[in-house]
């Protein structure tokens, strides 16, 4: 008994897209050729998506999974298998779409509630299976639906909660959901609708003036916002302008909050009654007209010397029917100065500042824009210095001075000369720097500072700066006479000398042994000096060298020179006299022993 499968294949009926609700058969077909007429055992299972839905063994070729009601939880991949006789077989994979999706349930946990309470609501998908996207929607009358989308992985229905707020009466619900299939999202109808009755805790506030919202400046003005309410507990109701809470009460069905109306008190003014979670407000704009415009404070002068007259006056134009005050001001408070139009005064310099003035009418007190007024006493005459003390520099070093004036009233203005040729303007209180950068050979003298202000006697010079320009050390160099070989017992001169330089000049002299030994130290007022060293010695025989600096503070070295202290030419002399002495000793007595020698 020979068989062979030549395919296994899978179909559908009545097609691969099938209403949700109608019946849909699954049928796994097997093609098998024998050699000769033989029963043979079928074993047969029908996959989805991988997982085996349908197992049957039968001796027919046909094998059908039938499904009497199709849900979208149907859709997916299909695919069978046959065994026979441990040979195994597989079919193609075919797609199945169960088009459309249960109706969802919607309910709510309630049916009556009160403004700023929340409905809790439960959409529910029966015969789906999750994941799942459900779509919640309130609706209102004369209003877009208000929409709420919530994904579920693992079960198949969803809860949300709705505030209800303030307007919304009568609310209706809805939801539905969707599924992603291959082809893309597909949409359940939507649910029955769920009916909520809303109930007001209290109704919207009314506000009200009195004695009305036109008013004006100095009139009494009165707010009343008052409400009805259903039930009187932890009820707020607040009156506010521009943000600002003016006035407000607990527990209360009205409030009342009056004053005395000014320019300022015109805008919009809100009244807002608060329960729980409800808010309501209402809105109402008041225009306070002017009773008088702003006065204006005029000065005969802004900036004047100290001991001058001073004439300030206050007006209002086309006003003449007010209490005026003039007033300074001050980080402690206003400084009231007279209670009048017009302030005469003769000034010093501790009256510098602002003043206004007041005017008052029927109790509105209006404020002028403030007047700066600048009291100027005269700049002593400056002194100007060198900020390092001591009136010298060294060439190519930078030049710092200092313009300083002990009185005046600030700002001072101080210019900086160098001969007669302006450098520098500088705005300070009492002093000022200046840096002379470009310092060179011929800059001896000619600075000076001038120093000014607003008071009417012109500008301060100071005295006339000499300064002194220091020239650095250059090319030290030393020499000797006699150079090189020195007798013992002979003296020795040693020249020391710079090519350039201030004097006066510091000379040191030295000699180079394990350290330095200073021999010699003279300060003198030329460009070189001698030092006489008295009987040299042959211990006096080594390096020399000199060293010379001025106030620039620079030491410079000067190449070093070697002398050799030698004996002297009678020194010599008695020496080879000595020698000569002892070597014809030697040849006489070395010939009286030959001699002897010879005799025996």
């Amino acid at each position: 008994q020979v068989f062979t499968f030549n395919r296994v294949e899978i179909r559908v009926q009545p097609s691969v897209k099938v209403k949700n609700g109608a019946p849909m058969s699954i049928i796994c077909h097997a093609d098998i050729s024998k050699n000769t007429d033989f029963q043979l055992k079928h074993n047969f299972t029908i996959f989805k998506d991988g997982k085996p839905v349908f197992m049957t063994v039968s001796d027919k070729e046909d094998a059908r999974y039938e499904i009497p009601v199709a849900k979208s939880s149907d859709t997916g991949d299909y695919e069978c298998t046959v065994k026979a006789d441990q040979k195994l077989s597989f079919s193609n994979s075919v797609y199945v779409w169960v088009a459309g999706m249960t109706k969802p349930i919607l309910t709510a946990d309630k049916k009556e509630v009160i403004e700023g309470e929340v409905v809790k609501l439960r959409c529910e998908l029966p015969e789906e299976v999750p994941p799942l996207e459900f779509f919640f929607r309130k609706i209102k009358t004369n209003s877009a639906p208000k929409e709420k989308r919530v994904p579920e992985q693992n079960q198949n229905f969803s809860e949300v909660e709705y505030y209800v707020e303030e307007g919304d009466n009568i609310l209706q619900f809805d939801c539905f959901g969707k599924r992603q299939v291959r082809s893309g999202w597909e949409s359940s109808q939507h649910s029955n609708k769920t009916l909520v009755t809303v109930k007001e805790p209290f109704i919207k506030p009314t506000l009200i003036t009195r004695p009305s919202s036109n008013v004006t400046e100095g009139d009494q003005i009165e707010f009343e916002c008052s409400t009805v309410v259903a039930q009187m507990r932890d009820i707020e109701i607040i009156l506010q302008k521009n943000r600002t809470i003016l006035d407000s009460v607990r527990d209360k069905k009205s409030l009342k909050y009056s004053t005395v109306a000014t320019q300022e008190d015109s805008g919009e003014y809100l009244c807002k009654v608060e329960q729980g979670a409800v808010s309501k407000t209402t809105n109402l704009n008041v225009f306070v007209s002017e009773l008088f415009p702003k006065p204006m404070l005029s000065a005969s002068m802004t900036k004047l010397d100290e001991s001058k007259d001073l004439i300030l006056s206050c007006s209002i134009n086309g006003f003449r029917r007010a209490n005026f005050s003039i007033v300074r001001k001050s980080s402690s408070g206003d400084i009231l100065l007279k209670n009048s139009r017009v302030l005469g005064m003769k000034v010093n310099v501790n009256d510098t500042g602002s003043y206004t003035c007041k005017a008052e009418v029927k109790g509105i007190v209006k404020e002028s824009k403030p007047v700066r007024i600048n009291v100027y006493a005269p700049v002593s005459k400056p002194t100007l210095s060198v900020v390092s003390g001591s009136p010298e520099v060294v060439l190519g070093k930078p030049l710092q001075l200092i313009c300083h004036s002990v009185m005046g009233t600030p700002p001072i203005t101080f210019t900086f000369y160098k001969g007669d040729e302006v450098k520098k303007n500088v705005t300070n209180d009492t002093y000022a720097v200046f840096l002379d950068e470009n310092i060179g050979l011929n800059d001896i003298g000619g600075y000076r500072c001038d120093a000014r202000n607003n008071h009417s006697s012109g500008v301060k010079t100071s005295n006339i700066l000499n300064v002194t320009v220091i020239v650095p050390i250059r090319n030290a160099s030393l020499g000797s006479v006699p150079y090189g070989e020195v007798e013992v017992g002979s003296d020795t001169a040693f020249l020391c000398s710079v090519k350039e330089g201030s004097w006066p000049i510091d000379f040191k002299f030295f000699k180079k042994t394990d350290h330095e030994v200073l021999l010699h130290e003279v300060r003198e007022y030329s460009d070189r000096t001698v030092w006489h060293k008295k009987t040299m010695k042959r211990k006096d025989t080594g390096t020399y060298y000199c060293m010379a600096s001025n106030r620039a503070s620079v030491d410079v070295r000067s190449h070093p020179i070697t002398i050799s202290v030698i004996l002297a030419a009678w020194q010599k002399g008695v020496i080879a006299a000595f020698v000569l002495t002892a070597i014809a000793g030697a040849v006489a007595v070395a010939l009286w022993w030959f001699l002897c020698k010879k005799k025996k």
